[in-house]
C-alpha cells in the first residue's frame, strides 16, 4: 500500500515518441506504469502537434514493447483540438478571442486545419504570445490564443474540467517538462496541485557545483518556488541546488524507480557492456581508448557498445584506427536492455553528465558490477552502498585499471554483484511510489503555491 491520495494523476510531457529523448521517454512511461501498478492510475498528457495517426501508431507500439498499459492512457492537445464537425474542438472555440493572425509571421496548419500554429524562430519560442489561430471546418478564423502557455493551459483546464465533472476530487499534475513547467505556474486552478520532475543536470561544463547555469534552466529555477514540490533525482543534485539557490522550493529527493528482476545469473565470462545513446555526452571514444588498455592486459575481454546515435561513425572509425575490430562491438539499439545485462560481466558508463543514468540503475538491478567516472550526478549516490568501482572523472588510465582490476578478480566481480543487488533495492519502483504518494499528499495537505 503506497499512500496515494484520492485524486486524479496527470502525467504531462511535450511528447513521447519511440526510440526519441532516450532516458527521457521511458522514465515518464515507466513512472505512469508503475503509478497504475501502485493504485494510482495516470493519464500520459502530450502537447506534440504531430498528426492523430502518428500518435496512435506510437502509442500502439508503447503498448507493443509493454512500456505503456492501454494506447487509452495517451492523450495529446491537438488530437483533442479537432469537434465532431472537422473545426475547432468547443473548448477551444471558449477559449479564443476576436483576434487575427500576426502578418510579420509564418503559419503552419495543425490539427485537420483547426489550427494555425506560428513559427516563432526563438529558442523561447514556448514563451511567445504570437497569436495562435483558431478555425472552424469551413477553414474560417474564429479568433485567436495569445501563446502556447495559453493554449496549454486552456486545454488542461478542459481536461481537469472533465475528470472533476466524472468524480469531484483534486488534480495532481506532474510536469516532466521544464518548459512546459515555466508556462504552468500561472495555471490558476486551487484545486491543481503541481509536481515537477528533474531529468538531468543544471550545469554547463566543467560541471562543478560553481559551474554556469544552463541558460534553459535559469528561468525555471527562477519560477521553481512556485510549484508544489519538485523532485530531484539524486540527493547530490537536491544538495547542490539548495546550498547555491537557497531552500524556498519544496525540494524532494525522488530517484526514478527501476524494476529488479526476482532473480539473475551472474555471466561471469560476459562482455563489458555500455548502454546508452551514441553522443558526445556519453564520450564513448574514452571507454574505447580505455579498453585498448585493457586488451593489453586481458586479451580475451570484449566490450559492446549499444545504442544508436549520430557518433556511431566516429565511435566506428575510432576502433578501427585502434586496431580494435575484434574486442569492440557497437551491435545496435536494443529493445531488451536487459538481456544485454544478463549476459555481461561488467556495465561501463563514462558520460560526462547525467541527471540519474538509467542505464546504470538497472546495471545494478541486474547484479552486474559498475566502473564509472565519478560524474555529477547518479553514479556517487548509486555506489554509496558497493556494487562498483568510480574513477576520477575523464581519467582513461584509471578507468582502464580498474576494468582490468574488475575482469582479472573473479572474487572482486562476485562481491560487487551481491552489493549492486542490495544497492538497487533503494531505487525500487516501490521505493519511488512511496516517495511519490507522500509528495502528492503533503502538497494536497496545503494551499497550492502558485
Amino acid at each position: 500500500m503506497t499512500g496515494f491520495p484520492d485524486a486524479w494523476y496527470l502525467i504531462l510531457s511535450s511528447r513521447l515518441i519511440p526510440d526519441l529523448d532516450g532516458g527521457y521517454t521511458i522514465s515518464t512511461l515507466a513512472r505512469a506504469r508503475q503509478m497504475a501498478d501502485a493504485g494510482a492510475p495516470a493519464l500520459l498528457l502530450t502537447v506534440d502537434p504531430g498528426a492523430a495517426d502518428a500518435h496512435a501508431d506510437q502509442r500502439a507500439e508503447f503498448v507493443r514493447r509493454g512500456a505503456a498499459g492501454a494506447s487509452e492512457v495517451f492523450r495529446n492537445l491537438f488530437d483533442e483540438a479537432v469537434g465532431p464537425d472537422g473545426g475547432a474542438a468547443e473548448w477551444l472555440r471558449a477559449a479564443a478571442r476576436p483576434g487575427e493572425a500576426d502578418p510579420t509571421l509564418e503559419y503552419r496548419s495543425v490539427a485537420g486545419g483547426a489550427v494555425d500554429l506560428p513559427n516563432v524562430v526563438d529558442p523561447h519560442w514556448h514563451l511567445a504570445t504570437a497569436p495562435i489561430v483558431v478555425r472552424n471546418a469551413a477553414g474560417d478564423a474564429l479568433g485567436v490564443i495569445d501563446g502556447f502557455g495559453a493554449l496549454y493551459r486552456a486545454w488542461l483546464t478542459h481536461v481537469a474540467a472533465g475528470l472533476r465533472a466524472e468524480r469531484d476530487r483534486p488534480v495532481v499534475l506532474i510536469c516532466e517538462s521544464r518548459q512546459l513547467g515555466e508556462l504552468l505556474v500561472d495555471w490558476d486552478d486551487p484545486d491543481v496541485r503541481i509536481l515537477h520532475t528533474v531529468h538531468t543536470i543544471h550545469l554547463e561544463p566543467p560541471f562543478t557545483a560553481d559551474a554556469p547555469i544552463n541558460a534553459l534552466w535559469e528561468r525555471w529555477l527562477a519560477v521553481a518556488p512556485r510549484f508544489d514540490a519538485v523532485l530531484w533525482p539524486t540527493p547530490w543534485q537536491h544538495d547542490d541546488v539548495r546550498a547555491r539557490f537557497g531552500d524556498d522550493r519544496v525540494d524532494v529527493v525522488a530517484p526514478h524507480g527501476i524494476p529488479m528482476p526476482d532473480a539473475v545469473t551472474y555471466a561471469a565470462d560476459g562482455p563489458v557492456v555500455v548502454l546508452g545513446r551514441l553522443a558526445p555526452g556519453k564520450r564513448l571514444d574514452h571507454a574505447i581508448r580505455a579498453f585498448a588498455r585493457v586488451v593489453g592486459e586481458v586479451p580475451a575481454a570484449r566490450l559492446e557498445l549499444w545504442g544508436a546515435g549520430p557518433g556511431r561513425e566516429a565511435l566506428e572509425t575510432l576502433v578501427a584506427e585502434l586496431g580494435l575490430g575484434d574486442a569492440v562491438s557497437l551491435p545496435g539499439l536494443t529493445l531488451d536492455p536487459g538481456a544485454v545485462l544478463d549476459a555481461a560481466s561488467v556495465y561501463l558508463t563514462t558520460s560526462a553528465f547525467e541527471g540519474q543514468g538509467l542505464a546504470l540503475a538497472e546495471a545494478l538491478a541486474h547484479g552486474v558490477p559498475v566502473v564509472a567516472y565519478d560524474i555529477r550526478y547518479g553514479p556517487r549516490d548509486m555506489l554509496a552502498e558497493g556494487g562498483g568501482i568510480l574513477v576520477p572523472d575523464g581519467d582513461e588510465v584509471a578507468l582502464a585499471d580498474a576494468l582490468v582490476r574488475a575482469l582479472r578478480d573473479a572474487a572482486l566481480r562476485e562481491r560487487l554483484a551481491a552489493e549492486a543487488r542490495a544497492a538497487a533495492v533503494a531505487l525500487s519502483p516501490a521505493r519511488a511510489m512511496q516517495t511519490l504518494a507522500a509528495a502528492a499528499a503533503e502538497a494536497l495537505s496545503r494551499p497550492t503555491r502558485r
